[in-house]
């Protein structure tokens, strides 16, 4: 998945505000600027680790329920060995 801050900064450009929470695009790499986002508001001094898992679209099934494949990952990535 694409990942290029530099690319992605004008998606938030804002006349009222630093960044608009919204990409200029819905086309363009939602996932991705909705990462950026987040990353922009992490304080410069934390050195931790820290991962974006976008669960906006939940995939479903034929029958309308979504599949949860979101929840099944983050704790999927909590019990891997040496994530958490």
């Amino acid at each position: 998945m694409l990942y290029a801050p530099e690319l992605l900064k004008r998606e938030f450009k804002s006349s009222v505000a630093d960044m608009k929470n919204s990409v200029a695009n819905r086309m363009n790499a939602q996932a991705s600027c909705a990462g950026h986002f987040i990353e922009s508001h992490i304080d410069e001094a934390y050195k931790g680790d820290w991962c974006h898992v976008d669960m906006a679209g939940p995939d479903s099934r034929n029958d309308g329920r979504a599949t949860g494949y979101g929840v099944a990952l983050v704790l999927g990535l909590c019990k891997a060995h040496g994530f958490c």
